[in-house]
């Protein structure tokens, strides 16, 4: 399908301009699975089908497979930002390690940052063992730098993690080893990591709940939950008793009264282009599979896709009053615009090429960006996230944490700092419509002050001490 053109030159021919990902165009109508049928009883209830309940039903169903698992999916398995992302696996974790220091210690942050890079590797495993063919490749990352503020971010971003005690985990490079994995405009150099693969999140979500379902496990879909109890899980058509029920609802937890101050979802978008010819991949360096971004504040993200596309994504979109969620927002057409125009800076070749998916999503942010897992023994629940847009590796480190707690498992992760860390709640509004938003722009603020005095941004420093986001 063929929808009016939204840009001019004729560069924008979106066949999902309604906003279908990418991921899921070859199923935008498939059949769903059937609804709830009445009332069940469960070993483990899971609210949620996406990345975090299903890596959980697989961790939980190898330890035990006698278990008893449903999932519940007020819409389809990976509907949410589990078939929205932008394809990264990556040991990124929202929070500085020097706020994971500040909050917990030293040897907890250390300990973190290697659980994260382990996850990458974990995926790799779990879908090489498994035989789900979702596209993995580990070509690791870069962060170019493009302007003098963000060589200098680079280079203390290094030497900061040497520092820290994270050795090897950034490799500084000059403007020609980084333009040899990306040959984007205005490169001065750039960091780079091992740690990172992409990805078809779609076809690990159907990888993954078919092995569930395989081993037992039952999904159903078209059931929206209405609460969340001691042990139990209601809906419109019956509910579910369980020994534990894990809430898995990432930028969709406010939608529960009992945590609407919780989570603030915040919208990621995106594009994709059209394949690209050979000879265009090979001048640009889009002929692997290496993942990429530059180190403005605003965050952006980008890679070449199996097929030859270039994915491009980033934040900007605003939030929207009472932590609302809603399809119309999946489209914004300022702000994917934006995204566009950001993307023909990095690559003017690409003026010509057709933008041919436009889509987002949401994601969910606790109030001091510092993803959680957690069980609460007494009331029978358990959690994961929110992620803050680094769910696609930081949710499989959640299910194996879950699995521990759950099944009462011994494991050095259960230690990890992520387990039963506690979030403030967000301010109520409008008071968290005016923070949230305001911080957005503070980001847009910080890269036109590096813009206009070429050195790292004080707005940027001012926000980092103040969320410990980085």
């Amino acid at each position: 399908m063929v929808v009016s053109n939204a840009r001019a030159g004729g560069r924008d021919v979106s066949g999902a301009a309604h906003g279908t990902p990418l991921w899921r165009e070859d199923r935008e109508f498939a059949p769903r699975r059937p609804a709830l049928p009445g009332n069940v009883t469960a070993d483990v209830a899971i609210v949620g089908a996406g990345f975090t309940g299903l890596w959980a039903a697989y961790y939980l169903l190898q330890a035990d497979p006698s278990l008893k698992v449903v999932l519940l999916e007020r819409e389809f398995a990976g509907f949410g930002a589990s078939g929205r992302n932008g394809g990264w696996a990556s040991s990124i974790f929202p929070v500085s390690l020097a706020r994971v220091e500040q909050l917990y210690s030293h040897r907890a942050a250390l300990d973190l940052q290697a659980a994260m890079n382990d996850t990458v590797s974990e995926i790799g495993r779990v879908v090489g063992d498994e035989g789900i063919d979702c596209e993995y490749a580990r070509d690791g990352f870069v962060s170019l730098a493009r302007s003098e503020a963000q060589w200098a971010r680079a280079k203390a971003t290094v030497a900061g993690a040497e520092k820290f005690g994270t050795r090897g985990q950034w490799q500084l490079l000059d403007s020609a080893a980084a333009q040899e994995k990306i040959n984007a405009t205005d490169v001065l150099g750039g960091i780079y990591t091992e740690h990172c693969a992409l990805l078809h999140p779609d076809k690990l979500v159907r990888g993954l709940a078919g092995w569930v379902e395989e081993h037992g496990a039952v999904i159903y879909e078209d059931t929206a939950v209405d609460e969340i109890g001691k042990g139990i899980v209601w809906t419109e058509h019956g509910s579910v008793t369980a020994s534990v029920v894990i809430r898995a609802t990432e930028a969709f937890t406010p939608e529960f009264p009992a945590y609407r101050r919780n989570v603030a979802p915040l919208y990621s978008l995106v594009v994709a282009t059209a394949p690209l010819p050979q000879g265009l991949r090979e001048d640009l360096g889009l002929d692997g599979r290496t993942a990429f971004n530059d180190m403005r504040n605003l965050r952006i993200y980008a890679h070449p896709t199996s097929d030859g596309r270039l994915l491009f994504g980033g934040r900007g979109a605003p939030y929207h009053f009472g932590s609302k969620v809603d399809s119309s927002f999946d489209v914004d057409e300022k702000i994917h615009d934006k995204i566009i125009d950001t993307m023909h800076e990095f690559f003017p070749a690409l003026a010509d090429v057709p933008v041919t998916h436009r889509w987002g999503g949401p994601l969910g942010v606790p109030r001091d960006w510092f993803p959680s897992v957690g069980y609460d023994q007494n009331n029978k629940t358990a959690w994961a996230g929110p992620y803050v847009g680094d769910g696609v590796a930081t949710s499989n480190l959640a299910g194996r944490i879950l699995r521990n707690l759950i099944l009462d498992k011994r494991d050095d992760l259960n230690s990890l700092p992520v387990v039963n860390h506690r979030s403030p709640k967000w301010e109520v509004e409008p008071f968290r419509w005016f923070g949230v938003n305001a911080g957005l722009r503070a980001a847009a603020t910080a890269d036109l002050e590096e813009r206009v005095t070429g050195k790292p941004s004080t707005v940027s420093a001012l926000l980092e001490k103040l969320t410990g986001a980085h």
